[in-house]
């Protein structure tokens, strides 16, 4: 009789886990997401309080050029056809209701307030940011930081700070390149194939577009610039303590993962960011 009793309570324990583990699997993944950001944003306090030293300066241009200058080619390759892309539908729609007049304001005003900053960042999370990952990865993997560490140099000082500053200087700038080669890919689209006047197109893009909506763009760009190069730096100096991998594997993961985190805070970023300048 006690037996069967056992055998009852048991079943029913197992009953209750299996009902339960779902919400323990959540709650476990986000208690993991909520350790991770902060201690990101730590890592990123300290990287940002260690920038501003003489001797980080020549450091940090090393990165402004790895990458931002290094970058340009890809993103004046994909701006112009973003360009090109939007004067070609923004005619085909627009001149439906006889407002082909507006061709140029809706490429130059799609580019700077959005499309602009946010392929910019994610052209250079794919192109530089995941080399960046991979780099602090093998470094932690190979003990070269902690050989840093040893010689009583800080990792977070000479690694890490040099990478945030010179991501918070190159994404404006990659940014304002984007939207001056889109608006140009728009003209040669609009103009040069469609036959929009041209006259035309520059003075709807000198009229509706404000510098509140430039300043807005350049507020998008600084913002993901810090996600990126937090996130990819984080990734990459913690990759040895993955769970679920060690080693060379471990880089490649820590690589993906800060891709696909990186793109993905992008675009949530974009929208907060956009519900709050509105």
């Amino acid at each position: 009789m006690a037996l069967t009793a056992n055998s009852q309570g048991s079943s029913d324990n197992n009953k209750v886990y299996m009902l339960l583990k779902p919400f323990s699997l959540i709650g476990r993944t986000v208690i993991d997401w909520v350790n991770n950001l902060g201690a990101a944003v730590i890592f990123l306090s300290l990287a940002l309080g260690q920038s501003f030293r003489r001797k980080q300066f020549v450091k940090t241009v090393r990165q402004i050029y790895y990458i931002g200058a290094r970058s340009i080619t890809i993103i004046m390759l994909v701006s112009l056809f973003t360009g090109m892309v939007l004067g070609l539908q923004s005619h085909h729609a627009l001149v439906q209701f006889g407002a082909e007049g507006a061709v140029g304001s809706l490429v130059a005003l799609s580019l700077i307030m959005e499309l602009g900053p946010v392929l910019t960042a994610i052209m250079i999370t794919a192109r530089a940011g995941s080399a960046i990952a991979a780099e602090l990865g093998i470094q932690r993997i190979s003990e070269q930081i902690d050989a840093l560490h040893t010689m009583q140099i800080n990792p977070i000082r000479y690694l890490i700070s040099p990478k945030v500053i010179a991501a918070i200087i190159s994404f404006p700038l990659l940014t304002a390149v984007f939207d001056l080669i889109g608006i140009l890919g728009g003209y040669i689209s609009g103009v040069l194939l469609l036959g929009l006047n041209a006259g035309v197109y520059w003075h709807s893009t000198e009229v509706y577009v404000v510098m509140s909506d430039i300043t807005n763009g350049f507020i998008k760009a600084v913002v993901f610039a810090i996600i990126v190069a937090t996130v990819c730096c984080y990734q990459g100096y913690f990759a040895h303590m993955r769970k679920d991998s060690h080693g060379a594997q471990a880089v490649g993961l820590a690589t993906t993962s800060a891709v696909v985190i990186s793109c993905v805070l992008i675009l949530i970023s974009d929208y907060v960011v956009t519900s709050l300048l509105i």
